[in-house]
């Protein structure tokens, strides 16, 4: 498991692997958002569903589930980053960042910023030559701040969701 240091504001943060221990304070920081409150709202009890997905994502050495420390120990990001092998663009591989969340009471303090330069140097480190990430259409501050990191609006994404049983 690695280990790393953030810098936002004057501000230090540990940057690690999430353990299944961290999943309330994750699932919290996703609740934390304006687009995907209802979404989490009264939703029950899912805690199975949740490490049964962890679980999932720990095994798999393709996927990195990422959080973010403060110095009192509390979650205060994530993200959750994915290496895709691929034929297109001559066998390149791409990394698909997905779930970034920063605590609420942190926006706009520069650890979102700092937590993505973080990826890019990951990816860099890999040599994988293609970062992508998806958001959701209504999230116009979120767009603002990737293009602001250099990543483009270079393609229109779909999504279908299915109904599943339980």
């Amino acid at each position: 498991m690695f280990t790393g240091n953030l810098s936002a504001r004057g501000q230090n943060y540990l940057l690690r692997e999430a353990q299944a221990a961290d999943l309330e304070q994750i699932i919290a920081l996703m609740a934390d958002d304006e687009i995907r409150r209802a979404e989490y709202a009264g939703a029950g009890d899912e805690g199975e569903h949740y490490l049964e997905a962890f679980n999932e994502i720990d095994a798999d050495p393709a996927h990195t589930l990422i959080v973010v420390e403060g110095n009192d120990g509390t979650i205060v990001g994530t993200m959750q980053l994915t290496t895709l092998p691929g034929l297109a663009r001559r066998g390149a591989k791409r990394m698909q960042i997905e779930a970034v969340r920063v605590a609420s009471g942190l926006r706009g303090g520069g650890l979102g910023t700092e937590m993505i330069r973080w990826a890019i140097a990951e990816a860099e480190n890999k040599k994988i030559s293609l970062i992508q990430l998806t958001s959701d259409a209504q999230r116009l501050d979120a767009h603002r701040f990737y293009e602001g990191l250099g990543f483009t609006a270079s393609h229109v994404g779909f999504k279908m969701r299915i109904a599943i049983s339980p």
